[in-house]
């Protein structure tokens, strides 16, 4: 398939896109297998995972698939802490890992930002929204999954109330502290891949932290009354990310 690809871009007269096309279906096969033989995504999951590594290559190279590996390996260790405990609390994702909703949830926006730099590579602002994306969806598993591993004491965000950990809207300390952890990782991973300039790191940060507070205040008000479901809110909150990228920029 990757030869079939090269080939193609050769006949068609891009010989520049020819390489990066057989590069980003090469990689795009390697983590879609590693991904389903870890038992991090369902076999719907990786497909999702495939299509979304692929345009991530295409739209921001090397630096956006490093990030994407980041999201992943972030969200699998993450979702692993505390297992019994989360099976207790009855938060626990399925041992199959994420299906294919789940993943375009959260990668479904930084996968659009791809799409469009690579039409507009010009347009730079694109690839922070990328990032802030990107690194939304790593604060928001990994403070939900943080939070119920270890998390004592979890409070709705809407009115401080305290609720179980794992409740929708809820927040907790140490939930919140590894959630903005894992999007400066990100964040910094765009940068030293050359996604980024330095400079937007705190951007992209900021945003991502944004999106993370905003995926919170829509699972207490709309999730809990069953207005929005999980993979609603995840997108809704990655792009909240992207367009504060955007605006703060």
């Amino acid at each position: 398939m990757v030869a079939d690809v090269y080939n193609l871009g050769q006949i068609s007269g891009l010989a520049g896109i020819g390489p990066k096309w057989a590069i980003g279906g090469l990689l795009t096969l390697l983590f879609a297998v590693l991904a389903r033989r870890m038992h991090g995504v369902t076999t719907s999951g990786a497909l999702a995972g495939a299509v979304s590594c692929f345009v991530l290559y295409l739209g921001g190279g090397s630096g956006a698939f490093a990030a994407l590996i980041t999201v992943f390996g972030l969200a699998w260790i993450t979702t692993r802490l505390g297992y019994q405990r989360k099976l207790k609390l009855g938060t626990a994702e399925k041992r199959e890992g994420r299906k294919a909703s789940q993943v375009v949830a959260n990668l479904g926006v930084a996968t659009l930002c791809a799409a469009l730099h690579a039409f507009r590579p010009d347009h730079a602002v694109l690839l922070l929204a990328l990032a802030a994306a990107l690194s939304e969806a790593a604060a928001d598993t990994v403070s939900s999954e943080v939070g119920q591993a270890f998390g004592e004491k979890a409070r709705l965000i809407t009115d401080w109330t305290s609720v179980p950990p794992g409740t929708n809207g809820a927040v907790s300390l140490t939930g919140t502290l590894a959630g903005i952890a894992a999007a400066a990782i990100v964040s910094a991973v765009c940068v030293f891949g050359g996604v980024l300039p330095r400079p937007w790191l705190v951007i992209s940060l900021s945003a991502a932290v944004l999106g993370m507070v905003a995926d919170s205040f829509l699972g207490a008000w709309l999730e809990r009354r069953g207005w929005l479901n999980n993979d609603s809110v995840n997108i809704l909150s990655t792009a909240v990310a992207a367009l504060a990228a955007y605006w703060l920029s």
